[in-house]
């Protein structure tokens, strides 16, 4: 953040004014300068010139950059500057949240390796697998195995 001016906006306005008027009071531009800066007590010619100079270009006399523009792009860098850290905190928090698993613990990982080599897919891992040919599935291990009849009767010794 730039310190305030050391010179109140009206002291700067009365001097510009003040060398428009005695400008042709002196031999040249310097020397009109110098005299203003002396008795407004302002520490240097050189600060002087930079408010002429700039008070021409506001003006319209000279090219440059003016004052309203130059508030306009220190606003604009400055929201850029905003939205890039916005952006990057985004960016981070979309990796971290990318970095998790579905449980949304980040330990799940080892537990839920997939085995080393190629996949392998068996038929319950493929689409339309409900629709498979019914002597296909293994309904052995689905319902238990019915036993005989005659294993049911208690055992008689002949």
């Amino acid at each position: 953040m730039a310190r305030p001016s050391r010179y109140p906006l009206e002291l700067r306005r009365r001097a510009v004014r003040m060398v428009a008027e005695v400008r042709d009071d002196y031999p040249n531009e310097t020397a009109a300068l110098q005299a203003v800066a002396e008795k407004l007590d302002i520490g240097s010619r050189e600060t002087l010139r930079n408010w002429v100079k700039q008070h021409e270009i506001d003006g319209g006399q000279r090219p440059g950059t003016t004052t309203e523009e130059s508030a306009q792009l220190k606003a604009l860098k400055k929201e850029n500057a905003e939205l890039k850290r916005a952006n990057e905190i985004l960016k981070a928090a979309a990796s971290f949240f990318a970095s998790m698993s579905s449980t949304g613990h980040t330990h799940a990982r080892s537990v839920h390796r997939r085995a080393p080599g190629p996949l392998r897919r068996r038929r319950a891992d493929l689409q339309d697998a409900h629709r498979a040919r019914l002597q296909d599935r293994p309904f052995h291990v689905l319902r238990p195995q019915e036993t005989p009849r005659n294993s049911l009767r208690p055992f008689r010794a002949r």
